[in-house]
């Protein structure tokens, strides 16, 4: 994993990772898992050959110390910027509405024969994004500093 993030105690430091290969991609898209995001805040960008989303993340590289502290987890804005990609498809993502609320499940990556493959975003409610891309090459960076939310929830994820 490259990249210069650092969990210290009492550090704040904005998370930014690059995942290269797929056990990259599992630990960023753990770290990605239930972010929220209006449609509007994807964009596809066929000249730079980038997909990006401003995400509204929990910080889960900090959920042990949050409930050490009885707190909620903290949230962090973060974009997740996809490279090398040719194509896009989406499956069950409302057209039309830029302001429906999205919810990010998981990113996977299918490798093809010829060093290409397909990085599915998979988003709650059965839909799902596809993109055809050249080579693995996500990035994952905090773009504000962390806070918590005013419902001050945190998704359950039994063991």
């Amino acid at each position: 994993m490259t990249g210069d993030a650092r969990f210290e105690d009492g550090g704040d430091k904005p998370l930014r990772l690059k995942a290269l290969d797929e056990m990259d991609l599992s630990v960023l898209s753990a770290l990605a898992q239930d972010a929220v995001f209006p449609a509007s805040e994807m964009q596809w960008l066929p000249r730079r050959r980038r997909f990006a989303i401003l995400l509204n993340r929990f910080r889960w590289e900090d959920a042990d110390r949050a409930t050490t502290r009885r707190r909620a987890v903290e949230r962090v804005q973060s974009v997740l910027s996809i490279e090398d990609v040719r194509k896009v498809q989406s499956q069950g993502v409302p057209r039309g509405d830029s302001e429906v609320i999205l919810s990010l499940l998981s990113i996977s990556f299918e490798a093809g024969e010829d060093g290409t493959g397909r990085v599915t975003l998979t988003l709650a409610g059965d839909g799902a994004i596809a993109l055809e891309v050249d080579a693995l090459e996500i990035l994952l960076q905090d773009v504000t500093r962390p806070y918590i939310a005013p419902s001050k929830k945190t998704p359950d994820h039994p063991e």
